[in-house]
């Protein structure tokens, strides 16, 4: 698939050394994106969790013992394996930022992009949502809802890039050329460590433009050619040899 060029690039980078796995990004986007609680959250196959926390460790005994946590949204590839599996356009990646969307009237369940999906970013609604006691009235006006029989991802709360826009509009100002700090998805406001930094990465006036240059920022699988729009930083070899299935070299 060719890459498309835009003059935006919406970029997440995470510091996987501040992060403390407390799960808040995690909450935040549930809430934002209206997903509901599963009846079984140990069904790890049939959950829904667009951002997900796995805990990394250096396979060490204590006491040398350590452990970090990598936060996962979609990676918003540049070069998406999900879209061109996708047998009725649902998903594509042609809007100015290089968001990849999910549009879901248009998917018809057959998981191909799930298959493609290198980093497992993407869900399957096995069951109508449903929300304990009051909780509907506590949805998101902002975000569809979505039934069983579809898949989701993040999108890097898309909606509030739409509501940052028409801002932008009212007040005279390029709607692609945002200020930072105008859309902000909702992970990155609910981390308490500010582990979470958003932004243009081609706008040098963003701060995620100079952290995607720091000498510890990497990608996950950044060999395979995908051109994610999510970095990480770490400072520690380990936590970045993961990143890229690692293999040791065999001195024997």
């Amino acid at each position: 698939m060719q890459q498309l060029e835009f003059d935006t690039k919406w970029t997440m980078v995470i510091d996987v050394d501040k992060c403390t796995g407390c799960g808040a990004c995690m909450v935040s986007c549930q809430a934002e994106n209206n997903i509901a609680p599963m009846e079984d959250g140990s069904n790890k196959l049939k959950t829904l969790t667009w951002m997900l926390v796995y805990e990394l460790n250096n396979g060490k005994e204590f006491p040398n013992k350590e452990v970090a946590y990598l936060p996962r949204p979609c990676m918003q590839c540049g070069h998406p394996a999900c879209v061109p599996v996708c047998p009725v356009v649902a998903t594509t990646k042609d809007e100015e930022g290089g968001i990849v969307s999910q549009i879901y009237p248009r998917c018809i369940g057959c998981r191909y992009c799930m298959a493609a999906c290198p980093y497992h970013a993407r869900y399957f609604g096995w069951f109508d949502p449903v929300w304990p006691g009051k909780m509907d009235k506590a949805l998101s006006p902002s975000t569809s809802t979505r039934p069983r029989g579809v898949v989701e991802k993040c999108n890097f709360c898309h909606t509030r890039l739409l509501d940052a826009r028409e801002r932008a509009r009212n007040e005279g100002i390029d709607p692609n050329k945002l200020p930072e700090g105008w859309y902000k998805p909702a992970c990155l406001e609910g981390c308490p460590t500010g582990a979470i930094s958003f932004g243009d990465a081609k706008n040098p006036e963003h701060k995620v433009s100079e952290l995607i240059k720091d000498k510890n920022a990497y990608r996950i699988l950044e060999s395979i050619g995908m051109d994610p729009q999510v970095y990480y930083i770490s400072r520690r070899d380990w936590v970045r040899e993961q990143a890229d299935n690692h293999v040791a070299e065999d001195k024997h």
